[in-house]
C-alpha cells in the first residue's frame, strides 16, 4: 500500500484550503442556479488555481500538471470530490480527464495540437458520446451509430444520449461502427473526434435528471449526428480499436469516480454529524444521543475507510501491473463504493429530516445526480457477475468442489 509522503500531504492540505476559502462558500448558489451565468467567476477561480500551481494535477510536469501517479491523484481526487465543483475548477473533471488520457496515448500529433492542448490548458471542454437510447448500455457491442468512410472523410449518422457536459463543449469523441463485417464484434467500432460546430451535429436537449436539466458542465445531453462529415485524420487510434480504447479509458476513470464518491461521502458524513450535534429533540437532548444515529455515523465512517483502502489498493495495482491485471479489483470498487455512496447519502438525508430533501443543502443535489453511480460505467450487477464468475472459475480450477 502506498505510503503517504509529506509532500503529498502538503499538497492535499493546499487543495483543502482552496476549497474551503473559495469554493464551498459559492457552490450552492452555482449548482442550484444558472451555471452559465457563473462562468466568469468560475474562470477566475480556474486562473487562481493555475497561479497556485494546483491546475490539472493528473498531467505530467511537461504538460503543465503536477506529475502525480494514479494513487497520488486518487488522494487529491477524494478532496476535490467534497464539492460538486472541485474537479471542474482544477480541470480534472469527467469526461475531460478521460479524453485527455485517451488522446495523450492514441491521438495524432495534429489532434493533440488542435484539441488536446487547449483542453489541457482549460480553454475548452469536451464530451464523450457512446451510450444510445435504443440499446442497453450494459452491452455496448449493440450500437446503431455508423461512420462510413467516403474518400478522406467519415460520414457519421447516429443518436446518443447521456453525453455528459455536451452543452458548451468544443468537441466530442464519438464511438461508432466503422467495420460492421468484422468477425470479432469487439473490432467493429472506432473512436472519432467531432468538433461540435459541425453542421451535422445537434444537441437535442439536456436530459432532465429527476427534475433537473442542468446546463453547461452540469448536464447530460441527448445528441444526434446526421450526415456529419469529419476528416479521416480525426480517427483516434486505429479503425476497429474503439472497444480497446474504451477499456483503456475506463480503468483509471473508475479510480477517479470512486475517489470522488468517497469525497462526497466524507462531506455527507460531516453534514450528518453537524446536524446530529445541533438538532434538539427536547431542550438539551440532541439527535447525536440517539443510538440509531450513532450506528449510522459509525457504519458510514467504517464503510468510507474500507472504500478508500480498496480503491487505493486498486490504484496501486493499475499503476504497477496495468488495468487488465486489476480487472477484478476495478469491478469490486465500482459496485462496492457506489453502494456505500448511496447508503451514506440516504443516512445523511434521514438525519436532516425534511431539510434533507430540500435544496438548502448539497444532499439533494448529490442524491439526484449520483444515483446514476450504480448504472454508468457498467451497472453494479454486471460488475458483481464479473467478480463472481472469476471467483467460481478459480475455485473450480483449484479443486474447490
Amino acid at each position: 500500500m502506498m505510503q503517504t509522503s509529506a509532500t503529498l500531504l502538503d499538497l492535499v492540505s493546499r487543495y483543502q484550503a482552496f476549497l474551503k476559502e473559495f469554493i464551498y462558500p459559492i457552490e450552492k448558489e452555482i449548482i442550484y442556479g444558472s451555471f452559465k451565468s457563473h462562468l466568469p467567476k468560475l474562470r477566475e477561480l480556474r486562473e487562481l488555481a493555475k497561479s497556485k500551481c494546483l491546475f490539472t494535477p493528473h498531467l505530467s510536469l511537461d504538460e503543465g500538471g503536477l506529475g502525480l501517479s494514479l494513487p497520488e491523484f486518487a488522494r487529491v481526487s477524494e478532496i476535490l470530490g467534497t464539492s460538486p465543483l472541485g474537479h471542474y475548477i482544477f480541470n480534472c473533471n469527467a469526461p475531460d480527464i478521460g479524453n485527455m488520457e485517451l488522446m495523450h496515448q492514441f491521438a495524432s500529433p495534429f489532434l493533440k495540437e488542435t484539441f488536446l492542448k487547449p483542453l489541457q490548458r482549460g480553454e475548452i471542454r469536451s464530451c464523450f458520446a457512446m451510450t444510445e437510447p435504443e440499446h442497453a448500455g450494459s452491452n455496448p457491442i449493440h450500437m446503431s451509430t455508423k461512420a462510413v468512410l467516403e474518400g478522406d472523410e467519415y460520414v457519421i449518422n447516429g443518436h446518443k444520449w447521456f453525453t455528459t457536459a455536451a452543452d458548451g463543449a468544443h468537441f466530442t469523441i464519438v464511438m461508432a461502427i466503422t467495420n460492421p463485417e468484422a468477425e470479432n464484434v469487439y473490432q467493429r467500432a472506432s473512436m472519432i473526434l467531432v468538433p461540435l460546430d459541425n453542421p451535422g451535429y445537434r444537441l437535442v436537449r439536456n436530459i432532465s435528471i429527476m427534475g433537473d436539466e442542468g446546463e453547461d458542465y452540469l448536464s447530460h445531453g441527448e445528441v444526434e449526428f446526421t450526415n456529419c462529415r469529419v476528416p479521416k485524420s480525426h480517427l483516434i487510434g486505429d479503425e476497429g480499436q474503439g472497444f480497446t480504447l474504451a477499456q483503456v479509458r475506463l480503468g483509471p476513470g473508475r479510480i477517479h469516480h470512486c475517489m470522488r464518491w468517497i469525497g462526497i461521502c466524507e462531506r455527507a458524513l460531516g453534514l450528518m454529524c453537524d446536524r446530529a450535534m445541533s438538532r434538539e429533540l427536547n431542550p438539551g437532548k440532541f439527535l447525536s444521543g440517539q443510538q440509531t444515529i450513532q450506528n449510522w455515523i459509525a457504519e458510514s465512517a467504517a464503510e468510507i475507510k474500507a472504500s478508500r483502502l480498496l480503491v487505493l489498493h486498486t490504484a496501486e495495482k493499475i499503476e504497477k501491473e496495468g488495468a487488465k491485471a486489476a480487472k477484478e479489483d476495478i469491478s469490486t470498487i465500482k459496485f462496492f463504493v457506489s453502494d456505500v455512496l448511496m447508503k451514506v447519502l440516504d443516512r445523511a438525508i434521514q438525519v436532516h429530516g425534511a431539510l434533507g430533501i430540500t435544496d438548502d443543502t448539497l444532499l439533494s443535489f448529490w442524491y439526484r445526480h449520483e444515483r446514476g453511480a450504480r448504472i454508468y460505467d457498467g451497472p453494479d450487477e454486471v460488475h458483481k457477475s464479473v467478480l463472481a464468475k472469476s471467483i467460481l472459475k478459480s475455485r473450480a480450477l483449484n479443486g474447490g468442489i
